[in-house]
């Protein structure tokens, strides 16, 4: 959700109680990564397996997929699981899923499994730039123009590549061509819509993630274009290719979370993540701190309240569920197997962890960054109990939402 100049400007002061890190080290981006570190698999991604693995593949989870891709057919009756709710939910994927679809003939989803490859060649004479402080001012702001609400600049680190890229043609590995000859990543972050979050879980609510990941194809092709017609390579990368979260916190963007996500000063939880692999010379940005490892250590509020349990309120760990999970990286893990099957169950994504998160709020708030001063500061106890005083993230009836201004 792009924000007006006054918001972001707004946003921005949040970020002013942020401590940026001198280097990248493993310890400083919230994990520690182990001598018995592995590479992922996309194969073993919990959505993939869903595919071909009896573990994971059930009747539930295609009926998961079948209220994505098929004309609306069967809904519950119920508050936030009506036709009207799939109607919209849906029709917010509607971009994202197009991209996807447009190159299925060729055992390709765009943007899901594979990167998205609508672009044009650029010219054969690049564009020099006096230095990568200024080519990395000139992208920052094309792709704060274009729709981008975060972007921060990292190095290419060959741990987050998958080993491997799964082909729904073969349900078994293809290989993941992303080289390291693009020695820089640009993460860029699209908020989602808070009114909707607060409705999870929900059908509705489902409708914040689909517009994510839309307006994600949107910016991300837009401004690898730009890159490709100032006569660099770039390459638009959503959920393909490497794992998102780790290029998230290496950028500066934000810290990890104990529910797996990146927590984010301008928009706590409430945010997803694209990448454009290049060749561009760029200035890369630093990890920051600004109290989100300190808060989840003693906050179990998503522990508390996520439906499937998957969440454990537990200390960071090298401990995995299963197959679904990194290896060898020592941080807060949950169990994606029991997530993904109460998606499943309740045929829609769920959220309620962002929504419950003590993070996510309304940063062009005056009080809301004060109290993320707080949360940050030896006085975060008293930052969580006002939190779980206060009616913030409390679950919204979507009855509410659709008569919301009438």
């Amino acid at each position: 959700m792009h924000t007006g100049r006054n918001d972001d400007a707004k946003r921005s002061r949040a970020r002013s109680s942020v401590t940026k890190l001198p280097n990248a080290g493993d310890e400083t981006v919230g994990f520690n990564v182990s001598a018995s570190f592995k590479g992922f698999s996309q194969v073993d991604d919990v959505f993939c397996r869903s595919q071909y693995d009896p573990e994971v593949k059930t009747p539930e989870t295609q009926g998961f997929y079948d209220m994505y891709r098929r004309p609306l057919a069967n809904w519950r009756e119920a508050e936030g699981y009506e036709q009207f709710d799939y109607a919209f939910r849906n029709a917010t994927w509607h971009v994202a899923d197009i991209f996807a679809e447009l190159r299925e003939v060729d055992d390709r989803r765009d943007g899901f499994l594979d990167p998205l490859s609508l672009l044009r060649d650029g010219p054969e004479k690049r564009i020099e730039f006096s230095s990568p402080t200024e080519s990395s001012r000139v992208i920052k702001q094309a792709a704060k123009t274009v729709g981008a609400d975060l972007i921060g600049i990292t190095q290419f680190d060959k741990r987050w590549s998958y080993t491997e890229l799964f082909s729904m043609e073969s349900l078994g590995p293809k290989p993941n061509e992303i080289s390291d000859d693009l020695s820089n990543v640009i993460v860029i972050g699209q908020s989602m819509d808070s009114e909707l979050i607060d409705t999870a879980p929900s059908a509705l609510s489902g409708a914040a993630t689909g517009m994510g990941y839309s307006q994600d194809a949107l910016v991300l092709l837009t401004l690898s274009q730009f890159i490709k017609n100032l006569g660099y390579r770039a390459i638009p990368s959503m959920n393909d290719s490497a794992l998102a979260i780790p290029y998230a916190i290496q950028a500066g963007l934000g810290e990890y979370g104990k529910h797996g996500l990146v927590i984010t000063p301008e928009f706590g939880s409430s945010i997803r993540f694209g990448k454009i692999f290049t060749d561009m010379p760029l200035l890369h940005d630093k990890p920051v701190r600004f109290g989100v490892n300190e808060m989840c250590r003693i906050c179990q509020a998503c522990s508390k309240a996520c439906p499937s349990k998957a969440i454990p309120d537990t200390k960071p760990s090298i401990r995995t569920f299963n197959r679904s999970n990194v290896s060898g990286i020592t941080k807060w893990t949950i169990d994606g197997e029991a997530c993904f099957s109460y998606w499943a169950k309740i045929n829609t994504d769920c959220a309620v962890c962002i929504r419950i998160c003590p993070f996510t709020r309304d940063y062009t708030k005056a009080r809301n960054r004060f109290w993320l001063k707080v949360a940050g500061s030896n006085l975060r106890k008293l930052a969580l109990n006002f939190d779980q005083r206060s009616k913030r993230g409390k679950r919204v009836k979507t009855r509410f939402w659709w008569s919301d201004g009438n």
